[in-house]
């Protein structure tokens, strides 16, 4: 599944694709946006994703249960003794409100079991679902194989999800059962289990129905054994409207005009699906326009949408994109594509980005919809990477599924790392799969170095309760996964991995797994092919997945000396999740010498000495080659020179994605005081000969602490000298390369790296920076309904001509908002908050509390944006001490969100004491815990000494390298 967070759908798409940040956003984000985005992120828990950093993660421990179980039914796992074999289901959803005003749909359902294991106990999962009365009980029990027990009594247990049946006698070990309900429920619009989508069409309100199954929410539909492992047949009815359309798993084997309480309706019959896991059941009720493949094909394809969206041809490129994809994959994983067809419906409001129901993929609307009339490479990368990433799970996930839901990441991750490869087919001349990994890596290491992070792989007891599942759909799961699998990918060649998951794939079709099974074929592969590993791949991967975390690798070239320790960005914090390992891995280094690639070395223990890597005087080292493995490194100061020496006389020398991990460990190992942070500032120093957008995009991000904390001290002027003169450079490639910016690069990594020198320019007040946005914004201004602005480059732009200008840019950007054009509508927002005018920070601060002005729903990404421009930041500060209340109460803002929006710049003595006051001033006040508020007192604390501890230092460099000399 992909997954979104809460806040402002463009800033982030899963690239669930587990959660793949949108690049336009994400560099806007690096100068403009990042802390905050990353604590938003961190405080939206939500199966959405993208978490950040320890947000959304598992407890190190598992939490104590309120009560210790003495009954079956206070276990949230089922027991072993009755296996599903096939599910009869009806639904009959009301598209209509009833006298209550609530959207309602009735159902029933047969579920046949066999009997594993004498019982005379039936648990089934059942949440939120009115179940009918029969002769006093919830249910009716149907012998196949000869009488069954009679019914003693049936309960709803709320706390474990269950309708519990007790029987008077025993069920009969491998004989079969019927086991009939009958239920109503609510089409709520919490999107979960089966819900209604709300939308409008030319002007009309319309409601559709839809499924989200996954990972518990099946029980919400109908009464099921909703496990992973409890895999089964699904035949599926839906009663639905004339004039609209009925989907689910299968193809329709049937339709029939049918009246019920005076209403003409169909009843759709759907051929049997294949076994399948509760999660991946899926159907859906509209009056959707679709688009489908030629006939002839083997497998039909088709995207649904509402029809205007289709009569647009907006469901165009997703079409054109998912054939070759899925037969990409047919290939890959040397198995045909299992089912007669694959639809994909976009579902308006959809937040969890898209879900791999097998045969009936969903989407969010933005995620597989795409205008034609504005081809944006980066809107078709996000749909080819949805489409990639959720056609991956047909095989991994859905034909072959993971035992429980500790082991989520080996769907995920593995989808995850597929992703990339069918996205490269899809689209080859944009080479994805070059530089969106590395970015993936780089971003998971900084959210996998808390204590608060956790294994891959977690033990089945933290993962017992749904809410427990749910925290494991993160960042981890999803990014961490696809890396580890891209590190064992270098190390046993993609050959050899390819080989070994079409062995796994072929044995347990149809079947579930645990890591143990893919590692047996892995190890098959390895040893067909000759390879020699220094331990078996269980063993090495064991220690990547069942300890949390990464290696410090520190090179001595002095004397060859390796050593590793677990990377922690808090070496205070304490660990107390107690590893087997002793949180050492079995690490593959890749690395070169003076610029020649050496034998990968394997690092078996916490220190070793390998000789090869004892250098001379002359020589240089780098190690872990384009970031193939999961981890950072440190050197000596003495490489760390010749490093920084070799940049700045040929960088070209280090390769592209290893030049971006230089800038990014030595940022992160300077935040430690592992090196001076003016090494880490040094890194930087070759960047005017740097065009490439990974460096780049490094380099900016950790740049952003600087332009927060130094921007209202003296210390600016010198840091804005220093990076003027790298930028500039850039700029005036991108000008030459576009002729004068008339025209688009050609590559996809210049597409992004021209916002990043776009955004830096103009925000370093480069002359011809400011000069050309502002010029293009005019022309706009001029004539408004015929902007010329690309697309790629709208926010920049929009931003540093707000940001120049005055009153007369802002009151435009305003009219162009309230229009309500959609697909601008969060650069128009973040436009607004670019002004340097204080009275018209607050005039938009202002805006923010009348809903006529600013809906809720904007006002979450306003009030981010501000917080984010040096020079509203104070103001929004005073703002939310003096407007808290209805911040709350009127805008629904998350308590969290909007405190660590508001202080994540300060970093004074007087701020601090001003947050001491406002912590007196909230206490007592409903639903505020203080810990919110600790946290953020740390943070400035951080901020404080991290000013004290630098600043002369920097100061002195900065000059140096600004000063003629």
């Amino acid at each position: 599944m992909s997954k979104k967070t809460d806040f402002h759908q463009r800033y982030r798409r899963d690239m669930g694709n587990g959660f793949h940040v949108r690049k336009r956003v994400a560099l806007v984000s690096l100068v403009a946006a990042l802390a905050a985005i990353v604590v938003i992120i961190a405080l939206s828990v939500r199966l959405a994703q993208e978490k950040s950093r320890n947000a959304g993660t598992l407890p190190s421990t598992a939490e104590p249960t309120a009560f210790v179980p003495k009954e079956p039914w206070d276990h949230y796992r089922l027991p072993d003794t009755i296996t599903p074999i096939s599910y009869n289901v009806t639904f009959w959803p009301r598209l209509e409100p009833d006298v209550n005003d609530l959207y309602l749909f009735s159902g029933n359902c047969t579920v046949v079991f066999k009997c594993t294991r004498e019982t005379d106990l039936i648990l089934i999962h059942s949440k939120e679902l009115n179940l009918t009365l029969m002769d006093g009980f919830h249910a009716r029990l149907t012998g196949l194989n000869g009488p069954a027990p009679s019914l003693k009594k049936t309960w709803l247990e709320v706390w474990t999800e269950y309708l519990v049946v007790q029987l008077d006698g025993p069920l009969q070990v491998n004989s079969s059962y019927e086991l009939f309900t009958e239920f109503a429920g609510e089409l709520s619009l919490t999107q979960q289990g089966f819900y209604r989508s709300v939308y409008t069409e030319d002007g009309v309100k319309k409601v559709m129905v839809a499924t989200q199954m996954q990972p518990t929410y099946a029980r919400k539909a109908f009464p099921c054994f909703d496990e992973p492992a409890l895999k089964a047949v699904f035949h599926v009815t839906l009663i639905h409207p004339q004039n609209t359309t009925a989907l689910s798993n299968s193809i329709t084997s049937g339709r029939v005009n049918i009246t019920v309480d005076g209403q003409d309706l169909i009843r759709a019959s759907f051929e049997p699906t294949e076994i399948m896991s509760t999660y991946l059941l899926a159907f859906a009720v509209s009056d959707f326009g679709h688009i489908r493949t030629e006939s002839g094909r083997s497998v039909l394809i088709r995207v649904w949408a509402n029809k205007n969206a289709i009569e647009k041809g907006k469901g165009n490129y997703a079409l054109e994109k998912a054939t070759p994809i899925l037969a990409f994959y047919e290939k890959y994983y040397n198995i045909s594509y299992p089912l007669k067809k694959s639809d994909n419906i976009a579902i308006p409001g959809y937040h969890y980005g898209a879900m791999e129901n097998w045969g009936l993929i969903t989407y969010g609307e933005p995620v597989i919809l795409l205008d034609p009339n504005e081809p944006y490479n980066e809107d078709k990368e996000m749909v080819v990477g949805m489409i990639s990433h959720e056609l991956a799970h047909m095989w991994f996930g859905n034909l072959v599924t993971l035992r429980w839901w500790n082991d989520l990441w080996l769907n995920e991750g593995f989808a995850s790392y597929v992703a990339f490869l069918g996205s490269d087919h899809a689209e080859p001349t944009w080479s994805l799969n070059d530089f969106d990994p590395p970015e993936e890596i780089m971003a998971v290491l900084n959210e996998d170095d808390y204590c608060s992070s956790h294994p891959l792989s977690v033990k089945e007891e933290e993962a017992w309760t749904p809410e427990e599942i749910v925290f494991l759909f993160d960042s981890i799961t999803y990014k961490k996964g696809a890396a580890v699998i891209r590190m064992l990918s270098n190390f046993v060649t993609e050959a050899v991995l390819t080989k070994g998951l079409q062995t796994y794939l072929k044995e347990f079709q149809y079947k579930n797994t645990v890591p143990k099974d893919l590692w047996k074929h892995l190890q098959m592969a390895v040893d067909e092919a000759g390879i020699t590993l220094p331990r078996p791949v269980e063993e090495i991967m064991n220690r990547w997945t069942l300890q949390m975390g990464f290696p410090l690798i520190t090179i001595d070239t002095r004397t060859g000396n390796v050593t590793q320790k677990q990377y922690l960005s808090n070496p205070e914090c304490v660990v107390d999740r107690p590893s087997e390992f002793n949180y050492s891995w079995i690490v593959p280094i890749t690395w070169m010498k003076n610029g020649k690639e050496e034998p990968k070395y394997w690092l078996l223990t916490k220190e070793d000495t390998n000789t090869d890597m004892a250098l001379g005087s002359s020589d240089w080292l780098v190690a872990n080659i384009n970031l193939t493995g999961f981890f950072r490194v440190n050197y000596d100061v003495e490489n760390w020179e010749r490093i920084i020496n070799k940049l700045n006389s040929r960088h070209q020398d280090i390769p592209l994605i290893s030049r971006a991990q230089i800038i990014d460990d030595a940022f992160n190992l300077a935040e430690l005081g592992m090196v001076n942070m003016t090494l880490a500032l040094r890194t930087t120093s070759y960047l005017d000969k740097e065009i490439e957008y990974v460096p780049w995009r490094r380099a900016n991000s950790h740049l952003k602490k600087f332009f927060d904390i130094l921007g209202p001290r003296g210390i600016y002027g010198p840091l804005q000298a220093y990076l003027r003169k790298k930028v500039t450079p850039l700029f005036q490639h991108y000008s030459e390369l576009t002729l004068n910016w008339t025209e688009s690069p050609r590559r996809q990594s210049d597409l992004y790296n021209q916002m990043i020198v776009i955004n830096l320019a103009c925000r370093l007040e480069v002359k011809d920076c400011t000069q050309l946005t502002t010029t293009w914004f005019r022309e706009w201004m001029n004539n408004s309904t015929n902007n010329k602005i690309r697309s790629i480059l709208k926010n920049e732009v929009y931003c540093s001509a707000v940001a120049a200008g005055g009153v007369e840019e802002w009151d435009f950007i305003w009219s162009m908002y309230k229009k309500n054009i959609t697909s601008e509508v969060d650069d128009l927002i973040y436009a607004l908050s670019c002004t340097r005018q204080p009275w018209l920070i607050n005039r938009y601060l202002e805006y923010c509390l009348d809903r006529d002005k600013v809906p809720k729903d904007d006002v979450h990404h306003a009030i981010i944006s501000m917080a984010n421009n040096p020079v509203s930041q104070p103001l929004l500060w005073d703002f939310v001490r003096a407007n808290w209340r209805n911040l709350i109460e009127k805008c629904f803002l998350l308590k969290e969100t909007l405190i660590y929006a508001a202080t994540d710049f300060l970093s004074t003595e007087f701020q601090y004491k001003q947050l001491l006051q406002f912590k007196e001033e909230l206490k007592g006040q409903p639903g505020w815990e203080d810990e919110t508020l600790e946290g953020v007192l740390k943070s400035v604390e951080a901020n404080m000494k991290w000013i004290e501890r630098y600043k002369k230092e920097l100061h002195d460099w900065l000059i140096s390298e600004t000063s003629e000399k």
